[in-house]
């Protein structure tokens, strides 16, 4: 069975579609929540769905080796940022070379990098006239949205889309593409 180990920092509604995924599967499971919020909905998302969650500061995942213990104990075979926000430590990708994947809500490279989160990402995309956006599933390197592209999938911006249209595209396309992503890797 593929352990799967899930970071998020707000409302967690890809974490739970991973978990419900994955949760009469006997290929793999999410086994932990991790998180850098101690209010992130996710939480209460994880009591619901009796999954393990913990919560831990800036110091615990950076500075210390407190969240690299959790995972080593934890050994995941896939490591999964969802709505993750702050930057991964290198000492922690070199523990989990290849394990460690991320979801962005562009068609990266453009509109990635620090900051291009959510909302922000969808503004600039109305602002710039996109005629198109879409998911970005990829490796997570020491640089935000830089690692390989693992998957993309795209959805057409119509010029009368708003940041709250296209966040709900992103959403739709989040929910279908994101868990069979992730069950291809971990059979690959």
């Amino acid at each position: 069975m593929k352990r799967i180990v899930i970071f998020a920092s707000g409302s967690g509604s890809n974490a739970e579609n991973l978990i419900k995924f994955f949760q009469n599967s006997d290929e793999a499971s999410v086994i932990q929540v991790l998180t850098n919020n101690p209010h992130a909905k996710v939480l209460d998302r994880c009591k619901n769905l009796k999954i393990s969650a913990l919560s831990f500061n800036r110091i615990a995942f950076s500075k210390t080796e407190d969240v690299l213990n959790i995972l080593k104990t934890s050994q995941p075979d896939l490591i999964i940022l969802a709505g993750f926000l702050w930057k991964f430590p290198e000492f922690i990708l070199n523990e989990f070379k290849n394990k460690v994947i991320n979801i962005h809500p562009a068609l990266l490279p453009k509109y990635g990098g620090k900051g291009m989160y959510g909302i922000h990402v969808h503004n600039a995309i109305v602002a710039n006239k996109e005629s198109e956006t879409g998911i970005t599933i990829h490796y997570v390197n020491e640089n935000y949205d830089e690692g390989a592209i693992i998957f993309q999938a795209k959805c057409d911006v119509k010029t009368s889309d708003n940041a709250e249209d296209v966040a709900a595209k992103i959403h739709e396309l989040e929910m279908e593409h994101f868990p069979k992503v992730v069950k291809e890797l971990l059979n690959s």
